[in-house]
């Protein structure tokens, strides 16, 4: 279960961002307007979620009370949030923009949790692991969801699932972690409109994602 503390400017922001993190395996642990708050929370966070990047120097001034905090940063102005985000030693972190949809969001936190580095793809030029901690990081590309099409690690899970592995072996065979599969699974059933895994694998084989 991966804890998420939200940070927005507005009671009604952190009540939209609060239902768009929506998901069995995320934990909203608290919200609050201003990074103080943080440190009055009774559960740590695993990840926080900024909604104004000017609060980003803020949230990094206390690392040293989280040493296994991710940020993941929602704004427009992607550019610079990469730059200031390459200068924290952060466990992991990830931008999205203002306007993502649930499933970017919620890829990006699952992402930044797990350690990685997680951008939008437009922008994947622009990541360069130069600043100390970075280099060690796996870079993860957020494609748009607004179609609610299956991102390229989707249809490698999904046609995984379709030869009958278990999520361990998925696991395995993609070097990834078990949380991690089952948050793939949960996202390409909800693209899909699937009942089940395999519904999910029938879904896929009628719109020719994967074959058989």
């Amino acid at each position: 279960m991966i804890r998420v503390f939200i940070l927005a400017p507005t009671p009604m922001m952190q009540a939209g961002l609060h239902a768009l993190l929506t998901h069995p395996d995320l934990h909203i642990v608290g919200t609050a307007q201003t990074p103080e708050a943080l440190s009055t929370s009774t559960e740590t966070p695993d990840v926080v979620i900024v909604a104004n990047a000017l609060q980003v120097r803020d949230v990094g001034q206390m690392l040293a009370l989280f040493p296994q905090l991710a940020l993941v940063v929602l704004t427009d102005n992607t550019e610079q949030s990469i730059v200031t985000l390459q200068t924290l030693d952060l466990h992991g972190w990830g931008i999205v923009p203002l306007d993502a949809p649930a499933a970017q969001l919620q890829a990006a936190v699952v992402s930044a949790a797990q350690g990685l580095v997680a951008v939008p793809h437009a922008f994947a030029s622009t990541f360069t692991p130069e600043r100390r901690g970075v280099a060690a990081f796996e870079r993860v590309i957020l494609e748009g969801t607004a179609d609610e099409s299956l991102t390229p690690r989707e249809r490698e899970v999904l046609e995984l699932v379709s030869q009958g592995l278990s999520n361990k072996l998925i696991a395995r065979r993609l070097h990834i972690s078990e949380h991690t599969v089952k948050f793939h699974i949960s996202s390409i059933t909800g693209k899909l409109g699937a009942s089940s895994r395999t519904d999910a694998v029938s879904q896929g084989l009628r719109r020719g994602l994967i074959t058989l």
